[in-house]
């Protein structure tokens, strides 16, 4: 069955609202940090599971819109982004990439590691490291072919998908629990009464005028625009960027510039306003991507599929609190990108910034938090990802 735009829209919309309703209603999801979304989406995706094992029913939802909050919420998120908070976090930046870059080499080779030793193709471990965790769905399909035509893995799509879903749902589920024991743990001092960058507090109700939210569409818009036409003179000299990467950019140079150059303006960064459509498109885009994943994908993943992720998982949670944690600077806002990064190392950036908004709406703000994990992982490790892949391809190939 397939839903058409409008109806997949509503029901994503619902499912956001279940989220919040269970969030708001069950202190469990709260203390440990589960995004709205994932709670929603996850229960969405389990009905339609128990939908399609019952009658063998399919349900298909349009993604089309999806694409388009992904892009309002990178924007979103360059025109949260000051260059005077960007320098303060500079160095979690550097630090932060090094880290990913490096631990995307230990993740693939503990993956082969793994296959190797239950008697599969080194290239089935490649594919359900970094492929499709740290690459996610997008990586998975673009490489895909490769592996199956050159690799020996014939059924690489339905693999690598199968654990990109993997992924997803559990990037949405360790980074909350990750930051609480860093926090509980290290006894440390949360972000105060400041403004959220994304979203708002629990329980937390505040006014947001007509002209707020319209300063705001109309700055999206310029901004998406801006993008756009920056990635069409990119793509002119040969350089491809997805067009979120671009937008999230060109939201960066806007905020950076337009308030000094019309310092009348109230510019809405840091307003209610933009963390209102900011969180909105997150939870929209998480809503749509969660509740359309097709679970009895995962059934594939028995035996040392299931183990080689499990594997990964228990990785990750080591690698960030005992590596990652500590060489932040052990502070709540490296808690947060703690978080974050969880979610990126086996999800995808949205999972990283919604891990991240559910505990800042419980402890408070990390605004640098909002700065670096974005930029590393929407762009930076795309990058090294695909040069990672490529050589251990050619190692082990």
């Amino acid at each position: 069955m397939e839903l058409e735009p409008r109806t997949t829209l509503i029901v994503a919309i619902l499912v956001l609202f279940l989220g919040r309703f269970l969030n708001d209603r069950v202190a469990f999801f709260r203390e440990y940090n589960i995004p709205e979304p994932v709670t929603g989406g996850l229960l969405a995706s389990l009905l339609v599971g128990l939908v399609y094992w019952l009658t063998n029913l399919e349900i298909n939802f349009h993604m089309g819109n999806r694409d388009m909050l992904l892009v309002v919420f990178f924007t979103t998120i360059g025109l949260s982004s000051r260059l005077d908070v960007l320098r303060k976090g500079g160095r979690m930046l550097v630090i932060l990439l090094g880290l990913a870059v490096g631990y995307l080499m230990v993740q693939n080779l503990i993956g082969i590691g793994v296959a190797s030793v239950a008697g599969k193709p080194p290239s089935l471990g490649l594919l359900a490291g970094s492929v499709s965790l740290s690459g996610g769905h997008g990586t998975a399909i673009a490489w895909a072919p490769t592996f199956a035509q050159h690799h020996g893995l014939p059924f690489a799509m339905e693999i690598g998908l199968a654990c990109a879903t993997f992924g997803l749902i559990f990037g949405g589920l360790v980074g909350g629990p990750i930051a609480h024991f860093l926090v509980w743990k290290h006894k440390l001092s949360t972000g105060g009464e400041g403004d959220l960058t994304i979203g708002f507090r629990y329980k937390e109700h505040e006014i947001i005028d007509v002209d707020g939210i319209l300063r705001v569409l109309l700055v999206v818009a310029i901004a998406i625009g801006l993008g756009v036409h920056m990635n069409d003179l990119l793509e002119s000299f040969g350089v491809m960027l997805p067009d979120f990467v671009a937008c999230l950019f060109a939201g960066i140079i806007l905020t950076n510039t337009v308030p000094h150059l019309l310092p009348k303006y109230q510019w809405p960064t840091g307003s209610r306003s933009l963390a209102l459509v900011s969180d909105l498109s997150l939870g929209l885009f998480l809503s749509m991507s969660l509740m359309s994943l097709q679970l009895w994908m995962l059934a594939d993943l028995a035996g040392p599929m299931l183990l080689l992720l499990l594997v990964q998982v228990v990785l990750i949670f080591s690698f960030t609190v005992f590596v990652v944690f500590r060489i932040l600077g052990g502070t709540y806002e490296a808690a947060v990108m703690c978080a974050g990064y969880s979610g990126l190392a086996l999800g995808a950036t949205p999972t990283a910034i919604a891990n991240m908004t559910a505990v800042t709406k419980s402890l408070g703000p990390a605004p640098r938090a909002f700065v670096v994990v974005p930029l590393v992982g929407a762009f930076f490790i795309d990058l090294a990802n695909a040069m990672i892949i490529n050589l251990l391809l050619h190692w082990f190939g």
